[in-house]
């Protein structure tokens, strides 16, 4: 937990730090002042890690009784049948159940173990977050092959205050490197052009427009 609230604080501050800049910078109407987005931004080597709040189904073949659905405590930690306070959070669905049969061995012969995720959120540091004049600013799970509109689709488009062409993706996985979006063309005016990859720990920016 202290490496997970370790991340957790360095994003605070890059969100805070960049919403700082993105607002000054567009109350003096510097459009552009960022390179734009790169159209393809794929991560086909990411595996989804589990975080506080993910529901998981856990089955232990020919153990019914010892099979459970079980949420992920705010701890990052699960309690199961014969096995209790285990660390969930950060791990992928495979490494955990590694470590469940690891758990169940103790007891029982030769344990085989599949962990499926329900409900998903992610570990904090994976979520995509959308700040400012969303119609719901929100954080979002990472998927697959996730791009910019699946992100926005989700947190209900722009406020009618937005000024969507200036807004700011924050890649957190380049170092807080800042890119420019054009929500407002890819939104309002179907410009699919517009429309990017996403990328784990990605923050969208939204400014107020002035006008």
């Amino acid at each position: 937990m202290r490496i997970e609230t370790s991340r957790l604080s360095r994003a605070a501050a890059l969100l805070l730090a960049s919403v700082m800049a993105v607002g000054t910078l567009s109350g003096c109407g510097s459009i552009g002042r960022h390179p734009p987005a790169p159209k393809s931004a794929e991560t086909p080597d990411h595996r989804y890690k589990i975080g506080p709040l993910d529901t998981l189904n856990i089955v232990v073949w020919r153990n019914p009784e010892l099979s459970a659905t079980v949420t992920v405590r705010p701890d990052g930690r699960i309690s199961t049948p014969l096995v209790e306070d285990l660390q969930a959070s950060g791990k992928n669905p495979y490494d955990l159940s590694r470590e469940i049969e690891k758990e169940l061995s103790k007891v029982i012969r030769d344990p085989v173990v599949t962990v499926v995720v329900g409900s998903f959120q992610g570990v904090y540091s994976e979520q995509i977050r959308i700040v400012g004049e969303a119609a719901r600013p929100q954080s979002v799970a990472f998927r697959q092959n996730m791009s910019l509109l699946d992100v926005m689709i989700q947190s209900g488009g722009l406020t009618d205050f937005a000024d969507g062409n200036a807004a700011v993706l924050v890649r957190g996985a380049e170092g807080g490197k800042q890119y420019s979006i054009r929500l407002k063309d890819l939104l309002k005016r179907g410009d699919i052009s517009a429309n990017v990859d996403v990328k784990p720990g990605d923050i969208i920016i939204v400014p107020q427009s002035w006008f």
